[in-house]
């Protein structure tokens, strides 16, 4: 829920053109990057399996667009909630598919085509990172009132926090806020190691002492008690344990 006087994230999507706007929905609802968004083939998304697939990526080398592997070469497969193989339904039927034949890793080796979900505004290619966020999110992010708009011959203001990156934040945010093993969250998002992912979102975890009278105050909630006692909990492990 987002606090009085701030837009939500919703706001920030609508103020995208609608062919960009699944693109804010499948950043923050399965935490893919910039380059993994651009770079989705059709046929990699399992509306049957409820998976996204990931196995490649949009990147500049030398100038040009290229096809690349995922970070640190880590394929992986994302959970794909029924919500939002609906959007991307929609969205495949507002703004088809578009065919894209690039290099692979390099801007002269040999070639792959794929069917990708985004293209550009006129529909002629895949949609290039450095045409598009200053174009089409930053000035989301304006319309939204999110960040102020830019002095006349000036740009826009650089922040991690205002980049297409915060998608990728929101969503794993979301999963720890949720009880997300961290293990799991690590391979959704293609990280080498758990350890890594633990130190990035650490913060977001419940504090010791909060998660305990939770913990403590849902065990007893619900019992009744007995002058002054309760009449389970601790009895009930003991029994178990032992004397």
């Amino acid at each position: 829920m987002s606090s009085p006087g701030r837009p939500s994230a919703r706001s920030r999507c609508v103020q995208l053109p609608s062919q960009y706007q699944a693109v804010v929905h499948l950043g923050g609802g399965c935490g893919l990057r910039q380059g993994e968004l651009f770079g989705l083939p059709v046929d990699e998304v399992g509306f049957d399996t409820g998976w996204l697939h990931i196995s490649c990526q949009v990147k500049v080398a030398g100038g040009k667009l290229v096809f690349v592997p995922p970070n640190r070469n880590k394929e992986r497969d994302v959970p794909l909630p029924d919500w939002m193989a609906h959007v991307l339904k929609q969205h495949i039927e507002a703004h088809p598919s578009i065919e894209v034949t690039w290099p692979w890793l390099r801007p002269h080796s040999e070639p792959k085509t794929k069917r990708l979900l985004f293209a550009r505004p006129d529909g002629d290619g895949a949609v290039r990172r450095t045409d598009f966020n200053p174009r089409c999110w930053k000035a989301a992010l304006v319309a939204a009132g999110v960040i102020p708009e830019p002095k006349r011959g000036e740009r826009h203001q650089v922040a991690r926090e205002h980049g297409m990156h915060a998608l990728r934040h929101f969503y794993a945010s979301v999963l720890v806020d949720a009880g997300q093993n961290i293990e799991a969250l690590s391979t959704h998002l293609g990280h080498t190691d758990p350890e890594f992912t633990l130190r990035v979102f650490t913060h977001l975890l419940p504090s010791g002492e909060g998660q305990t009278r939770s913990t403590v105050d849902s065990l007893y909630r619900g019992h009744r008690f007995r002058a002054g006692r309760p009449t389970d909990g601790p009895r009930r492990v003991r029994r178990a344990r032992g004397p």
